[in-house]
Protein backbone atom coordinates (compact mmCIF):
# COMPACT_ATOMS: atom_id res chain seq x y z
CA UNK A 1 0.00 0.00 0.00
CA UNK A 2 3.01 2.13 0.51
CA UNK A 3 4.24 2.08 -2.98
CA UNK A 4 0.14 2.91 -3.82
CA UNK A 5 0.86 5.98 -2.13
CA UNK A 6 4.25 7.15 -3.73
CA UNK A 7 3.01 6.67 -6.78
CA UNK A 8 0.07 9.06 -6.15
CA UNK A 9 2.57 11.49 -4.47
CA UNK A 10 4.58 11.46 -7.88
CA UNK A 11 1.22 12.27 -9.83
CA UNK A 12 0.51 15.08 -7.50
CA UNK A 13 3.49 16.79 -8.20
CA UNK A 14 3.66 15.95 -11.32
CA UNK A 15 0.07 17.80 -11.73
CA UNK A 16 1.22 21.04 -9.35
CA UNK A 17 4.57 21.50 -11.84
CA UNK A 18 2.52 21.48 -14.74
CA UNK A 19 0.85 24.73 -14.58
CA UNK A 20 4.03 26.61 -13.68
CA UNK A 21 5.65 24.79 -16.84
CA UNK A 22 5.83 25.44 -20.62
CA UNK A 23 7.04 23.65 -23.83
CA UNK A 24 8.40 20.68 -23.91
CA UNK A 25 8.65 20.30 -19.82
CA UNK A 26 5.36 20.67 -19.15
CA UNK A 27 3.88 18.00 -22.68
CA UNK A 28 6.35 15.67 -20.43
CA UNK A 29 4.66 16.47 -17.13
CA UNK A 30 1.46 15.38 -18.98
CA UNK A 31 3.28 12.30 -19.70
CA UNK A 32 4.79 12.06 -16.44
CA UNK A 33 1.14 12.44 -14.64
CA UNK A 34 -0.65 9.86 -17.21
CA UNK A 35 2.31 7.29 -16.54
CA UNK A 36 2.02 7.47 -12.75
CA UNK A 37 -1.85 7.48 -12.66
CA UNK A 38 -1.68 4.55 -15.25
CA UNK A 39 0.63 2.35 -13.05
CA UNK A 40 -1.39 3.62 -9.58
CA UNK A 41 -4.34 2.26 -10.82
CA UNK A 42 -3.36 -1.32 -12.16
CA UNK A 43 -1.29 -1.84 -8.96
CA UNK A 44 -4.21 -1.03 -7.23
CA UNK A 45 -6.60 -3.18 -9.04
CA UNK A 46 -3.74 -6.34 -8.85
CA UNK A 47 -2.84 -5.97 -5.43
CA UNK A 48 -6.90 -5.45 -4.39
CA UNK A 49 -8.78 -7.32 -6.43
CA UNK A 50 -5.81 -10.03 -8.10
CA UNK A 51 -4.30 -10.33 -11.49
CA UNK A 52 -7.31 -11.42 -13.21
CA UNK A 53 -9.18 -8.12 -12.51
CA UNK A 54 -6.38 -5.86 -13.38
CA UNK A 55 -5.77 -8.19 -16.75
CA UNK A 56 -9.41 -7.13 -17.88
CA UNK A 57 -8.85 -3.38 -16.59
CA UNK A 58 -5.98 -3.04 -19.02
CA UNK A 59 -7.56 -5.05 -21.68
CA UNK A 60 -11.08 -3.09 -21.58
CA UNK A 61 -9.68 0.31 -20.85
CA UNK A 62 -6.24 0.27 -22.04
CA UNK A 63 -6.50 -1.93 -25.19
CA UNK A 64 -10.20 -1.01 -25.53
CA UNK A 65 -9.57 2.95 -25.29
CA UNK A 66 -6.66 2.86 -28.17
CA UNK A 67 -9.26 0.86 -30.24
CA UNK A 68 -11.69 3.72 -29.80
CA UNK A 69 -9.38 6.53 -30.33
CA UNK A 70 -7.81 4.39 -33.45
CA UNK A 71 -11.26 4.39 -34.83
CA UNK A 72 -12.33 7.96 -33.71
CA UNK A 73 -10.08 9.67 -35.54
CA UNK A 74 -10.23 7.95 -38.82
CA UNK A 75 -14.30 7.93 -38.53
CA UNK A 76 -15.11 10.51 -36.73
CA UNK A 77 -17.11 8.17 -34.59
CA UNK A 78 -18.26 8.41 -31.55
CA UNK A 79 -16.74 11.87 -30.59
CA UNK A 80 -16.28 13.95 -33.73
CA UNK A 81 -14.06 14.81 -36.02
CA UNK A 82 -10.59 15.36 -34.58
CA UNK A 83 -6.71 14.55 -34.86
CA UNK A 84 -3.48 14.60 -32.41
CA UNK A 85 -0.50 16.95 -32.93
CA UNK A 86 3.06 15.51 -32.25
CA UNK A 87 3.51 17.40 -29.22
CA UNK A 88 2.78 14.06 -27.08
CA UNK A 89 5.41 11.38 -28.33
CA UNK A 90 4.53 8.21 -30.47
CA UNK A 91 2.20 7.29 -31.56
CA UNK A 92 0.61 3.71 -32.14
CA UNK A 93 -2.19 3.73 -35.25
CA UNK A 94 -1.96 7.32 -34.80
CA UNK A 95 -2.85 7.72 -31.41
CA UNK A 96 -0.11 8.96 -28.77
CA UNK A 97 0.63 6.02 -27.08
CA UNK A 98 -0.21 8.15 -23.59
CA UNK A 99 -3.79 8.06 -24.72
CA UNK A 100 -4.67 4.62 -23.59
CA UNK A 101 -3.09 5.22 -20.56
CA UNK A 102 -5.09 7.76 -19.39
CA UNK A 103 -8.89 6.15 -20.10
CA UNK A 104 -7.06 2.78 -17.96
CA UNK A 105 -5.68 6.12 -15.17
CA UNK A 106 -9.10 7.20 -14.51
CA UNK A 107 -11.59 4.31 -15.04
CA UNK A 108 -10.64 2.67 -12.19
CA UNK A 109 -10.99 5.65 -9.71
CA UNK A 110 -13.99 6.09 -11.10
CA UNK A 111 -15.15 2.08 -11.17
CA UNK A 112 -14.23 2.27 -7.27
CA UNK A 113 -15.63 5.24 -6.40
CA UNK A 114 -19.46 4.18 -7.95
CA UNK A 115 -18.63 1.33 -5.88
CA UNK A 116 -18.98 3.44 -2.51
CA UNK A 117 -22.00 4.95 -4.04
CA UNK A 118 -23.90 2.39 -5.17
CA UNK A 119 -25.68 -1.07 -4.44
CA UNK A 120 -26.76 -2.51 -7.83
CA UNK A 121 -24.63 -3.62 -10.67
CA UNK A 122 -26.82 -1.63 -13.10
CA UNK A 123 -26.11 1.45 -11.04
CA UNK A 124 -22.99 1.53 -10.52
CA UNK A 125 -22.28 0.97 -14.32
CA UNK A 126 -24.20 4.17 -14.95
CA UNK A 127 -22.59 6.13 -12.05
CA UNK A 128 -18.86 4.81 -12.75
CA UNK A 129 -19.42 6.16 -16.63
CA UNK A 130 -20.58 9.17 -15.68
CA UNK A 131 -17.79 9.55 -13.24
CA UNK A 132 -15.13 8.54 -15.93
CA UNK A 133 -17.08 10.72 -18.87
CA UNK A 134 -17.50 13.76 -16.88
CA UNK A 135 -13.61 13.94 -16.13
CA UNK A 136 -13.18 15.01 -20.15
CA UNK A 137 -15.21 18.44 -19.16
CA UNK A 138 -11.49 19.17 -18.08
CA UNK A 139 -9.69 17.02 -20.06
CA UNK A 140 -10.64 18.33 -23.71
CA UNK A 141 -10.18 21.73 -23.20
CA UNK A 142 -7.16 21.81 -21.15
CA UNK A 143 -5.40 19.42 -23.94
CA UNK A 144 -7.06 21.23 -27.03
CA UNK A 145 -5.64 24.68 -25.36
CA UNK A 146 -2.34 23.34 -25.15
CA UNK A 147 -2.66 21.84 -28.61
CA UNK A 148 -2.06 18.58 -27.50
CA UNK A 149 -4.92 17.42 -30.52
CA UNK A 150 -7.74 19.41 -32.32
CA UNK A 151 -10.95 19.66 -33.73
CA UNK A 152 -12.21 20.12 -37.12
CA UNK A 153 -15.50 21.57 -38.24
CA UNK A 154 -18.28 24.12 -36.45
CA UNK A 155 -20.38 21.58 -34.32
CA UNK A 156 -21.89 23.14 -31.50
CA UNK A 157 -20.38 23.37 -28.61
CA UNK A 158 -20.81 23.67 -24.88
CA UNK A 159 -20.78 27.75 -23.84
CA UNK A 160 -17.50 29.11 -22.92
CA UNK A 161 -15.82 26.30 -24.32
CA UNK A 162 -15.28 26.88 -28.16
CA UNK A 163 -13.97 24.12 -30.66
CA UNK A 164 -14.85 20.96 -28.59
CA UNK A 165 -18.15 19.53 -30.48
CA UNK A 166 -20.94 18.76 -27.83
CA UNK A 167 -20.97 15.03 -29.46
CA UNK A 168 -17.48 14.61 -28.36
CA UNK A 169 -18.99 14.51 -24.32
CA UNK A 170 -21.84 12.23 -25.65
CA UNK A 171 -18.94 10.08 -27.02
CA UNK A 172 -17.37 9.82 -24.12
CA UNK A 173 -20.31 9.14 -21.93
CA UNK A 174 -21.21 6.34 -24.28
CA UNK A 175 -17.73 4.97 -24.60
CA UNK A 176 -17.28 4.74 -20.50
CA UNK A 177 -20.63 3.14 -19.90
CA UNK A 178 -19.96 0.59 -22.18
CA UNK A 179 -15.97 0.44 -20.50
CA UNK A 180 -17.48 0.12 -16.97
CA UNK A 181 -20.24 -2.52 -18.25
CA UNK A 182 -17.50 -4.97 -19.34
CA UNK A 183 -15.51 -4.54 -16.17
CA UNK A 184 -18.17 -5.42 -14.36
CA UNK A 185 -17.60 -9.17 -15.73
CA UNK A 186 -14.38 -8.65 -13.95
CA UNK A 187 -14.08 -6.14 -11.15
CA UNK A 188 -13.53 -7.97 -8.47
CA UNK A 189 -15.28 -8.18 -4.82
CA UNK A 190 -14.68 -4.59 -3.86
CA UNK A 191 -12.56 -3.94 -0.64
CA UNK A 192 -13.18 -0.54 0.96
CA UNK A 193 -10.46 -0.68 3.10
CA UNK A 194 -7.94 -0.89 0.69
CA UNK A 195 -9.57 1.75 -1.90
CA UNK A 196 -8.41 4.69 -0.25
CA UNK A 197 -5.95 5.33 -3.09
CA UNK A 198 -8.29 5.93 -5.67
CA UNK A 199 -10.60 7.93 -3.42
CA UNK A 200 -8.27 10.09 -3.22
CA UNK A 201 -7.08 9.87 -6.51
CA UNK A 202 -10.48 10.97 -8.14
CA UNK A 203 -11.27 13.55 -5.73
CA UNK A 204 -7.85 15.09 -6.21
CA UNK A 205 -8.21 14.95 -9.88
CA UNK A 206 -11.42 16.57 -9.36
CA UNK A 207 -10.15 19.60 -6.91
CA UNK A 208 -7.15 20.36 -8.43
CA UNK A 209 -8.90 20.56 -12.08
CA UNK A 210 -11.47 22.89 -11.14
CA UNK A 211 -8.68 24.91 -9.18
CA UNK A 212 -6.06 25.03 -12.29
CA UNK A 213 -8.68 25.97 -14.82
CA UNK A 214 -10.21 28.67 -12.39
CA UNK A 215 -7.06 30.08 -11.25
CA UNK A 216 -3.74 29.03 -13.18
CA UNK A 217 -4.89 28.18 -16.92
CA UNK A 218 -7.21 30.51 -17.88
CA UNK A 219 -9.76 27.97 -18.56
CA UNK A 220 -13.04 29.28 -16.33
CA UNK A 221 -15.56 28.39 -18.48
CA UNK A 222 -14.17 24.39 -18.61
CA UNK A 223 -13.58 25.00 -14.85
CA UNK A 224 -17.50 25.24 -14.13
CA UNK A 225 -18.83 22.70 -16.17
CA UNK A 226 -16.37 20.28 -15.02
CA UNK A 227 -17.02 21.53 -11.63
CA UNK A 228 -20.79 20.88 -11.70
CA UNK A 229 -20.03 17.39 -14.09
CA UNK A 230 -17.46 15.87 -12.44
CA UNK A 231 -19.29 16.85 -9.05
CA UNK A 232 -22.09 14.87 -9.72
CA UNK A 233 -20.02 11.86 -8.63
CA UNK A 234 -16.97 13.69 -6.99
CA UNK A 235 -19.07 15.49 -4.65
CA UNK A 236 -20.96 13.03 -3.15
CA UNK A 237 -18.07 10.09 -2.43
CA UNK A 238 -16.72 13.03 -0.55
CA UNK A 239 -19.69 13.23 1.64
CA UNK A 240 -19.69 9.57 1.97
CA UNK A 241 -16.39 9.13 2.41
CA UNK A 242 -16.70 12.35 5.37
CA UNK A 243 -19.75 10.63 7.28
CA UNK A 244 -18.08 7.62 7.28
Amino acid sequence: MRGLWILFGALVLAEIGYPLAGGRTRAALVVATVVAGYLLSVLHAWTTRGPRTAAALIAVTTAGGLLVEAVGRVTGVPFGDYDYTGALGPRLLGVPLVIPLAWTWMAWPAWVAAGRLTKTAPARIGVAGLGLASWDLFLDPQMVSEGYWQWSGTATALPGVPGIPVTNYAGWLVVATAMMALLRLAGGPDRPGADAPMHALYLWTYASSVLAHAVFLGLPASAAWGAVGMGLVAIPLAVRLWRS
